[in-house]
């Protein structure tokens, strides 16, 4: 089985873990070997969340720079951080929805403009795929519900050997179920937008 990497920034709170979780049981359910690390920095604080995946037989999580497949970032900034780890090969699917870190909102830093950093991921990557995670997460019913966005997202670009469906069984499972049908809407509504 081929290998893919897959590393997922994200801010603190903004379900990161949770997504991968739900990656991981759907690939798991479907007998794909996988591996996963994270690291979670100051994430009470508002910092950096990173996890890396990789699906197929290797040995490792460690993805080296330049070594991953696919960037899921769930805020512009932290995917623009994280583009040290992608390439000319990597496909990357980031929210269009920024959190200023507490220099911007203390009036201490600019935060950068999105067209700048999309231009930056466009010139480094295959492809980039855009969404407004918050908004389409809003539309669902929850505003928390970025994750699951942006895992529609994932899906639709087909870079995972993963369904539709096999994530969707997966959020059933691995989701509180008082949010589970919130949680499908905002993935559907990630798979159209992609």
């Amino acid at each position: 089985m081929d290998i893919t990497r897959l590393i997922i920034v994200a801010v603190g709170g903004q379900g990161n873990l949770l997504a991968s979780k739900v990656l991981g049981e759907a690939a798991l359910a479907k007998g794909i070997p996988v591996r996963m690390s994270e690291i979670h920095g100051m994430a009470q604080r508002g910092g950096v969340v990173e996890s890396s995946m990789v699906f197929g037989d290797a040995q490792s999580t460690i993805i080296s720079d330049g070594d991953a497949d696919v960037l899921v970032g769930f805020e512009p900034c932290e995917t623009l951080r994280a583009l040290k780890k992608c390439s000319e090969k990597t496909v990357v699917i980031t929210n269009t929805s920024p959190i200023p870190p507490f220099t911007v909102t203390t009036g201490q830093g600019v935060y950068p403009d999105i067209d700048m950093v999309k231009s930056l991921i466009r010139k480094k990557t295959r492809e980039l795929v855009v969404v407004d995670a918050a908004a389409m997460a809003g539309k669902a019913g929850n505003p928390m519900a970025v994750n699951m966005v942006l895992l529609g997202a994932l899906i639709k670009t087909g870079v995972l050997p993963l369904s539709a469906e096999d994530v969707r069984d997966a959020i059933r499972t691995k989701t509180r179920k008082g949010v589970v049908e919130t949680n499908l809407s905002a993935f559907d509504l990630g798979y159209e937008a992609a």
